[in-house]
């Protein structure tokens, strides 16, 4: 099951007197995944390397090491541990001393995986996408029973008679809430995907 973070956190290491700060942040897109690297980079290190993961799209950078020792490990840390929405740049100022391309594919890596590892992280429930519509006098009796059903409502848009929503509902609940708006309803309500 994939995890996200709850909030952003960093990881501090000395390798070799190169220091390497991990910093991780919970991002939501691509975009924010970039704002996030681009505001947290120090133009005064010697390499800022990064990767991000937000559903199937993912990208990385070595920033100037060479190519696979650093971007790569970056995003192989954060599929270790089973991470999504996520994204880590760890920042290198260097020491004077080289590491290799193993030293530094271990260095970035593992100053990335530490950092993952030390996060607060909730999972991911894959959800399906519904709407429906209610009349004024259902809504009361839905909304509450949402969180029991680890679904949440994302929208609501009102009319003259009640409301559209807009549901996300774990797979395995599907039914389960299906036969909840048909009592509330008495069977006028059912469930579309969208």
């Amino acid at each position: 099951m994939p995890f996200a973070l709850l909030s952003p956190c960093e990881y501090r290491e000395e390798i070799r007197k190169s220091r390497f700060l991990a910093l991780a942040a919970p991002v939501a897109s691509a975009a924010e995944a970039q704002a996030f690297i681009a505001t947290a980079s120090d133009p005064g290190a010697s390499h800022n390397c990064w990767a991000w993961k937000v559903g199937d799209q993912y990208r990385f950078s070595d920033d100037g090491e060479p190519g696979g020792t650093a971007g790569r490990p970056i995003l192989a840390a954060i599929e270790a541990q089973d991470c999504d929405q996520v994204a880590v740049l760890v920042i290198r100022w260097y020491g004077g001393i080289q590491l290799g391309t193993g030293g530094l594919a271990r260095a970035y890596g593992g100053a990335a995986n530490k950092c993952l590892q030390t996060a607060e992280r909730k999972a991911l429930i894959a959800r399906d996408r519904y709407r429906c519509h209610c009349l004024f006098a259902e809504l009361p009796l839905l909304k509450p029973r949402l969180a029991e059903l680890d679904s949440l409502l994302e929208s609501e848009t009102y009319d003259a008679s009640g409301a559209e929503l807009q549901l996300a509902v774990p797979p395995q609940r599907t039914a389960e809430l299906q036969r909840l708006l048909a009592d509330i309803s008495r069977g006028r309500i059912e469930l579309q995907l969208r």
